[in-house]
């Protein structure tokens, strides 16, 4: 499970004893007291404790962690433990898509971000549904709803409620954008096709969670959507 906090990547992994940790900047165990200071770099947690993963999200709330790039943490009891930390939280459910148009794909750009469309789900919603209605309203397109292509976390607090969101990511293809125009009242400022070059650039200004979406889009699968 990958989880973006403060858009940086928490990688949570079962513990399978001690392993290589020389691409690591910082290595730290269960019984070491976790403190910003520490978090520099890529950072390896082994073995995490319950009370780890309490200071971890105490320590992302109130700390800008500017100096942490990504944290791995190693977990011996990796299903109790990811539930551990998704009970810290209010689960949201959206999704979203990668919609693509020949050699193009689009993007929305949103509170001075790129972005691609995506929303919460209805009570009840199927994802994929939910999906295809989210990127229709954003956008002002019709699609065609494709394969899921994969599921990120990423967290933010709301009204002083943390709020964990799972987004599942469809691939699309545009049926109809004749009529496409940003949906203001969700505060999109301009809604745009991309060839490969201006994603790369817009790339350049987004969140982490959004490259997470074009990274797992293979190598040969790309090509046949943006060049």
């Amino acid at each position: 499970m990958k989880v973006f906090i403060n858009d940086k990547p928490i990688h949570f992994v079962p513990y399978k004893g001690q392993s290589d940790a020389s691409h690591y900047d910082t290595v730290l165990w269960g019984d070491d007291i976790l403190i910003a200071k520490n978090m520099a770099g890529h950072v390896l947690l082994h073995n995490a404790t319950t009370q780890q993963i309490d200071k971890l999200i105490e320590l992302m709330e109130v700390k800008k962690m500017k100096r942490l790039v990504s944290l791995t943490i190693t977990l011996t009891d990796y299903m109790v433990m990811t539930e551990y930390f998704k009970d810290h939280f209010k689960i949201v459910k959206a999704s979203g898509g990668l919609v693509s148009k020949g050699e193009r794909v689009l993007l929305i750009y949103r509170l001075k971000k790129w972005d691609l469309p995506k929303g919460k789900l209805k009570k009840g919603e199927d994802s994929g549904i939910g999906a295809k209605r989210e990127v229709e309203e954003e956008c002002n397109v019709k699609v065609q709803l494709g394969n899921l292509l994969v599921t990120t976390w990423h967290t933010y607090v709301r009204k002083n409620k943390r709020i964990l969101k799972r987004t599942d990511w469809f691939l699309m293809t545009c049926l109809d954008d004749s009529n496409m125009q940003p949906q203001l009242e969700e505060f999109i400022e301009e809604v745009k096709w991309m060839n490969a070059k201006d994603v790369a650039k817009a790339l350049t200004n987004t969140y982490l969670s959004i490259q997470e979406v074009f990274d797992t889009v293979s190598s040969k699968s790309i090509s046949n959507l943006v060049r």
